[in-house]
């Protein structure tokens, strides 16, 4: 930890250093502190940032004087509250810490939530579960609040209720220079669209607000079958999708797991095919539903039933310890039997496929329809995404197979590793594309915020 009177670091000057450490609450780290390593620990080991400096940050106040110094001394800005998503690694620079700013408070009464920086779903989902309220978390409960909502927000109450960002109402955000803004749909509207669904291209956002939904239980779980089984599986599952409805919000994946203590005794070192359902509606429903799928093959585990909304991480069993992954994407307009034969060749048994998961899941109902405040989320002309797990050096070989079936774009959210960087552009329209650009040129036109799947500022 950086104190008054050290050495300044990669060119910064100590009195500058000196300036950054009297401003703040939290603390700051260089290379040569004992705890730079320990802050920059992320969930996704795929890349490691090595900035110049981190602040720790422990409230607005730390993040703005953390930006002001970045903007003084021009080094960019990273921000990292678990390290899921990175793309960009920080290799010099300033690293804004934010897991310490990690505060949830909820409201029965007018059902909202407000979360810190560094807040992650599981907080919410237990704040919000003795009032019987729900937010439109992710698959694992371990993702940050803020970074998930930024880039849309696709979880297991999609279908019915549409994206995370869709929810939100008020933002906290620190912009380029220096500036705590309250963003809303009437206070600084362009932001508020931008900031909802094009990640942290405009600034750190330090607060969020946004809408619970009243969930207090699903039917939900996992069917799981053997490899040979997995075609039957896939097929099924895709002709059942056209059938359920908004309620059901489901994914299927092929594993290929290793053979390590995490992962279930019977998916270790195999391949195996996974069904995942999330159903709001009553139980006896959802039995219905189900039913042609746990009678498409012998699965090897069945664990729908009913589970208290707490319970949600059961549904996709994610990986709950970091490790390496590249995530790669793309959304499909449709999945018709000939793509899904596609997908079996590429992925399916006897494929040359080293992905520890490929995943598709079902879009439609609110995930296709605009948000009551329009916001800048642009996967909502797809009928599924389709992504993938990768393990470090491995390349894509099925997304591209695919591509005959998308729509052009990537969903932003399931994008991770330096090799998916530079794929900001494919997610959104032109004309999304063009007014976020214009957006980040108001508020950041010197791009300090660019170690991210980066928009850049029009000219």
């Amino acid at each position: 930890m950086i104190v008054a009177g050290q050495t300044g670091h990669a060119g910064i000057a100590e009195s500058a250093l000196d300036g950054l450490v009297a401003r703040l609450r939290g603390e700051v780290f260089t290379p040569r502190d004992a705890g730079y390593e320990r802050e920059l620990a992320g969930f996704n080991r795929i890349g490691r940032h090595r900035p110049d400096v981190i602040v720790a940050a422990q409230s607005a106040g730390d993040v703005s004087a953390a930006v002001s110094f970045a903007a003084r001394e021009a080094l960019p800005v990273a921000v990292q509250a678990t390290g899921h998503g990175i793309a960009a690694s920080a290799r010099g620079g300033v690293l804004v810490s934010t897991r310490r700013m990690n505060a949830v408070a909820v409201d029965p009464l007018t059902r909202t939530a407000h979360v810190e920086a560094g807040a992650q779903w599981h907080q919410v989902i237990a704040a919000g579960a003795p009032h019987g309220l729900a937010p439109l978390n992710g698959s694992s409960p371990l993702v940050g609040v803020v970074g998930y909502t930024l880039g849309g927000g696709l979880g297991p109450l999609g279908r019915q209720y549409g994206y995370a960002a869709d929810h939100v109402t008020c933002i906290e955000v620190v912009t380029a220079d220096g500036s705590i803004l309250r963003v809303t749909r009437d206070r600084h509207p362009d932001l508020f669209w931008a900031l909802r669904g094009g990640k942290g291209n405009f600034g750190i956002v330090t607060g969020l607000w946004f809408g619970l939904v009243p969930v207090r239980r699903l039917h939900g779980g996992g069917i799981y079958f053997p490899g040979e089984q997995a075609a039957q599986a896939l097929h099924t599952w895709r002709q059942w999708t056209a059938t359920v409805p908004e309620e059901m919000t489901s994914s299927v994946a092929l594993l290929r797991l290793p053979d390590v203590p995490d992962v279930p005794e019977f998916l270790r070192g195999t391949f195996a095919a996974h069904v995942r359902i999330a159903f709001t509606g009553r139980a006896e429903e959802g039995e219905r539903l189900v039913r042609p799928l746990r009678e498409c093959g012998t699965p090897l585990a069945d664990t729908v039933g009913e589970m208290p909304y707490t319970a949600v991480a059961d549904i996709h069993q994610d990986p709950v310890h970091p490790l390496p992954y590249h995530e790669r994407n793309i959304v499909l307009r449709e999945l018709g039997s000939d793509a899904m034969e596609a997908l079996l060749r590429a992925a399916g048994a006897g494929s040359s496929c080293g992905d520890l998961m490929v995943e598709v899941r079902h879009l439609g109902g609110a995930l296709s329809r605009p948000a009551e405040v329009p916001n800048a989320v642009g996967a909502r002309d797809g009928a599924f995404t389709l992504a993938t797990l990768s393990p470090p050096d491995s390349p894509d070989v099925v997304l591209g197979a695919m591509e005959p079936w998308g729509t052009g774009r990537r969903y932003l959210n399931f994008l991770a590793g330096a090799d998916t960087a530079g794929s900001a552009a494919e997610c959104f329209d032109p004309e999304t594309l063009g007014r976020l650009a214009r957006v980040k040129a108001a508020v950041d036109p010197g791009n300090l915020f660019r170690l991210n799947h980066n928009i850049a500022p029009l000219p």
